[in-house]
């Protein structure tokens, strides 16, 4: 991939915490999309902002690569998350997902460090409904292989370059309706169409689980025109 200035920068990652009991587990498909849905929240919170107590984390963490982690918790390990500061999405099917302010890439906090990033191979019951024709999806590609705390990472990626593409007015139409959007894996027959237009791509750095330079994740939005999946 060559060298990438990002690289030369302090590098910071964005924890992200779900919660896995071991009795009730969430489903994929709503894990995945509360992960997208915890990202956009910490990028249009107030403490992001400005002057916020969180901004200049965010700022040094954008300056380089937009490193995200996953792990689990449960029980005592999830309440101790959530005593840190940091903000907690529900899922639609009740997945439970907190976001924390970026941290040194070896700088992370004691609670959070000892929570194991493996175990998160997540399932879903039924296979997710059809998606809703004015909301945006976050299409997986159907040629990889990643574990669901891999793949939360990503979808969390396709939300933020999203977010990144679209105007102020729609990030606050968007904020203000909650945030909605579905996550799919695409068919394969149409993968080459979504890679191939304008839309925010994901391509991954290559750290775990699958080769550099992988796409995993197109993200679309009605405010950026015509659904390629539809086209």
């Amino acid at each position: 991939m060559g060298t990438d200035p990002r690289d030369a920068k302090p590098q910071y990652v964005l924890p992200l915490v779900v919660r896995i009991e071991r009795a009730a587990p969430p489903a994929r498909t709503d894990a995945l999309e509360t992960s997208a849905r915890a990202v956009l929240a910490i990028l249009a919170d107030e403490r992001a902002q400005g002057e916020g107590e969180w901004a200049r984390a965010i700022e040094d963490w954008e300056d380089a690569r937009i490193r995200k982690v996953v792990r689990r918790a449960r029980g005592a390990e999830w309440r101790r998350a959530e005593a840190l500061p940091g903000i907690t999405v529900t899922g639609a099917g009740g997945a439970e997902v907190r976001v924390f302010p970026p941290v040194p890439l070896d700088g992370w906090p004691k609670d959070l460090a000892r929570l194991q990033v493996s175990g998160t191979d997540l399932d879903d019951p039924a296979e997710p409904g059809p998606v809703a024709a004015d909301a945006p999806v976050l299409w997986l590609n159907p040629a990889l292989d990643m574990s669901a705390g891999k793949t939360m990472a990503q979808t969390g990626h396709g939300a933020q370059l999203l977010w990144w593409r679209l105007s102020d007015a729609d990030r606050k139409a968007w904020r203000a309706a909650g945030f909605p959007l579905s996550v799919r894996t695409a068919d394969p027959a149409r993968w080459p169409l979504l890679t191939s237009g304008d839309l925010p791509l994901v391509r991954d750095a290559g750290f775990t689980e699958i080769a550099p330079g992988s796409c995993t994740v197109v993200a679309e939005h009605p405010a950026l025109g015509i659904r390629a999946a539809d086209a």
